[in-house]
């Protein structure tokens, strides 16, 4: 959420830059601008009263103690006019600062000046390439094809257990599956994380205080009777460990891993480019986060991202990294990058991973702020990437080494699957 005073200060400029995201943000700003002129207009009459409230209250008692009570009773009356208006005041305070927070909840975050303009991904800069895009023998197959082959993954069971989106892993596949998250999170954890098993469903105040809420509230799923949330991402749960949390300076930095199941409601996906572990309503990630002292969290990034880079080296599988454009860049995010595995049997490159830095856009939400010696506390910056998620990587790793005899491992995973091919 953006800070009323940077609105202030700073619209014309605000406008420009929600420009690069393809969004006119002129009326909504301005707006705010208005209604917090009249909170504080509200506010300062709000004040005034209250002195004199406080002015006459002490006048009445010394009236009284000295005899004068009729004169004591008229300016208990004023009181009573002044106690009435001052909770008019109070409630219209209220609705001002209810219509400035519903329209700060639909103003996306201030894209960082590296992001592109565009429209859609086909815009998205490709900054980095890595790797060799392997060649397939003749008669090579997509993943899903070989999880039916070797009884890896049984997307038809998952349909009957729950529909379309929950697949179920079996032997080998399971234990791929289980490699893969215990490797990303020792890998994690050699990096300085601190692993943390959070919580899979959350509440609505988690939900609007990393941005879910109210932006992506149909695509997640709710258990309404007891108005929880089915997380999307361990971004959430994790992140919101520091809502309503003043650091200190001394704390950064702050990292924090989790492995957890995500649960996305994707309304509207079908077609070939959902077909097997593409696109999923549930599915396994290692995501990472960082608290980050505001001049220190791009250098952060640049760290996270290198992290990430890391685990697809190790796991020997072609990838490029893309810079996000305005119009593919989320709402909370001010810079995102996108990692990028190339599928050989598909044909195609399948995003893994996105890695943002927030910035202060998410820490005004949850009221997460860090103090600095006897200086007045300011606003921490968030971050978080996957690290990663699972099922493209599967996906990649079962048709980019698939043989005629079986699929190979990777190395770095053999010591924890048990095993070096799948046939």
């Amino acid at each position: 959420m953006l800070e009323l005073t940077r609105i202030r200060e700073h619209k014309d400029d605000l406008i420009k830059s929600l420009k690069v995201r393809n969004i006119d943000a002129t009326q909504d700003l301005s707006a705010v601008i208005k209604l917090d002129e009249d909170r504080r207009a509200t506010q300062h009459q709000m004040d005034t009263e209250l002195q004199e409230l406080n002015a006459l209250s002490k006048q009445i008692g010394e009236l009284f103690k000295t005899g004068k009570a009729t004169e004591a009773n008229e300016l208990k009356e004023k009181t009573a006019s002044l106690k009435e208006n001052s909770t008019t005041l109070k409630n219209k305070l209220q609705e001002i600062e209810e219509a400035i927070t519903e329209i700060l909840y639909r103003i996306p975050n201030i894209p960082n000046p590296l992001v592109p303009a565009g429209n859609s991904d086909e815009e998205n800069e490709i900054i980095e390439e890595f790797g060799n895009v392997p060649s397939l023998f003749e008669g090579a197959v997509p993943h899903w094809e070989l999880a039916k082959q070797y009884n890896l993954i049984d997307f038809e069971l998952g349909v009957k257990i729950t529909g379309a989106g929950f697949p179920v892993y079996k032997g080998k596949g399971a234990r791929l599956q289980r490699a893969l998250i215990n490797f990303f999170l020792d890998e994690a954890i050699k990096a300085g994380y601190e692993e943390v098993i959070p919580p899979h469903l959350v509440n609505e105040d988690s939900g609007f205080g990393t941005g879910q809420l109210p932006d992506k509230e149909g695509q997640m799923y709710h258990c309404t009777t007891d108005n929880l949330y089915l997380i999307p991402t361990a971004e959430v749960p994790i992140t919101n460990i520091y809502r309503n949390v003043v650091l200190k300076d001394t704390d950064f930095p702050i990292k924090n891993v989790g492995y957890t199941p995500c649960f996305r409601r994707e309304a509207g996906s079908y077609g070939k480019d959902v077909r097997g572990l593409n696109r999923l309503h549930q599915f396994d990630k290692v995501e990472i986060v960082q608290i980050a002292h505001p001049d220190k969290s791009y250098d952060t990034l640049t760290e996270m991202v290198n992290h990430v880079k890391g685990l697809l080296d190790k796991l020997e599988l072609p990838y490029r990294v893309a810079r996000l454009c305005g119009g593919d860049l989320g709402f909370t995010s001010a810079l995102t990058y996108d990692m990028e595995v190339y599928s050989a049997a598909q044909e195609k490159w399948l995003e893994v991973s996105s890695i943002s830095n927030f910035e202060s856009f998410q820490a005004n939400r949850l009221k997460l702020r860090f103090k600095e010696g006897a200086n007045k506390p300011k606003l921490a910056h968030t971050l978080n990437g996957s690290a990663l998620a699972l099922p493209r990587i599967l996906a990649s790793i079962l048709e980019n080494n698939q043989t005629e005899n079986g699929v190979k491992i990777p190395k770095v995973l053999v010591p924890y699957t048990g095993f070096d091919i799948i046939n």
